[in-house]
């Protein structure tokens, strides 16, 4: 009975073991790259146009591609709908984050704020990777989520990076959304204020900037550009309507030269982005009308929700590591490993 599989059987069973054990391992490293990797929507600027729900996939490139007047390169989706063409890179997670990093922080940065941008990068990614599976893309390139310019080449990057692996902001055991901004003066500011969305990880904390770009700036506008950016006909004046809690401009009023519609009252939010973010760095502005120019003082770029990365790279210099840095502008996130909330979760759903 112990021969009953014939000998030349054997080779064939042999082959066929390889095969499904082949295929396992094949399987496991898909499995594991799919995990370990990131969509990035590419965009030129943070006013491009997003694809629809619906785009196709028009080809699945691996190698160069001349697109948009520029040049893609690696594994690239090509999605097409009736507004136009977008291309999605898939890249390792880590080295998409090396590339945020080197993309966001200034040249020759403390080490605890690369550390500190290394942790929140992660996280927002994190979170957007798991808001958006299944979709065509987790993340965009541009400012409106964080800039990614392309690989890193900095040592010092991928240390902060190499030594913060797996680290991420939480609450209740979940990726925080970990917003930041560029710098700010005075206090940060409440998401509730701007996108009428609280989260209880963020608070107004001290924005802890020292001698950073944009801590005070002049912008002029005449009032018939505005009204042409804007949409507004009889432009004669422009006030702030209201504050938020920090000081910032929370609403805009348009006072026009028709009678019999006074006035126009616009988020301060939009005024920025319809002007642009670079001529309007940020809402912590006054305003002046004279001979029909409008003359804004400002302070700060940027938001002004979550972490300071001027304000972060001051911390470090004055000798704060990285968590305290965190913990100060997240005042309600946790520090938490990766693989133990995933480890976590699974146990949970087991």
């Amino acid at each position: 009975m112990r021969n009953f599989i014939h000998q030349s059987a054997y080779p064939l069973m042999k082959r066929i073991i390889y095969i499904v054990l082949l295929a396992f391992v094949l399987f496991c490293t898909v499995s594991a790259q799919a995990e370990d990797s990131i969509k990035v929507l590419m965009l030129e600027t943070p006013y491009a146009s997003l694809p629809a729900e619906d785009a196709k996939v028009m080809n699945s490139i691996s190698g160069r591609v001349f697109l948009n007047g520029r040049y893609y390169e690696g594994d690239l989706n090509i999605l097409s709908d009736k507004k136009g063409i977008y291309v999605v890179k898939t890249l390792p997670f880590n080295q998409y984050l090396e590339g945020v990093v080197a993309s966001e922080s200034g040249n020759a940065w403390e080490l605890e704020a690369l550390k500190a941008q290394s942790i929140v990068s992660r996280t927002y990614a994190m979170f957007f990777k798991t808001l958006n599976a299944g979709k065509n893309y987790h993340i965009t390139s541009s400012v409106n989520d964080q800039l990614y310019k392309g690989n890193n080449s900095d040592s010092k990057i991928s240390r902060a990076v190499k030594n913060t692996e797996n680290e991420i902001l939480t609450h209740k055991h979940a990726p925080i959304k970990a917003f930041f901004h560029a710098t700010c003066e005075g206090k940060t500011e409440l998401p509730e204020e701007i996108w009428d969305e609280s989260y209880p990880y963020i608070r107004s904390v001290d924005c802890r900037n020292k001698n950073a770009p944009y801590e005070n700036w002049k912008r002029r506008f005449s009032l018939e550009i505005i009204g042409r950016a804007m949409g507004i006909k009889g432009l004669k004046d422009i006030v702030i309507d209201s504050y938020t809690s920090t000081g910032r401009a929370k609403t805009i009023k348009f006072i026009l030269s028709d009678e019999s519609s006074p006035s126009v009252t616009v988020k301060a939010i939009d005024f920025r982005k319809t002007l642009g973010y670079k001529e309007v760095p940020s809402t912590l502005f006054t305003v002046s009308v004279k001979n029909d120019v409008l003359l804004l003082r400002g302070k700060g770029y940027g938001h002004g929700v979550g972490l300071s990365q001027w304000g972060a790279l001051e911390m470090a210099r004055q000798g704060k590591g990285y968590r305290e840095i965190l913990s100060h502008y997240y005042p309600g996130a946790i520090l938490e490993h990766s693989e133990t909330l995933y480890s976590r979760k699974k146990e949970n759903n087991d």
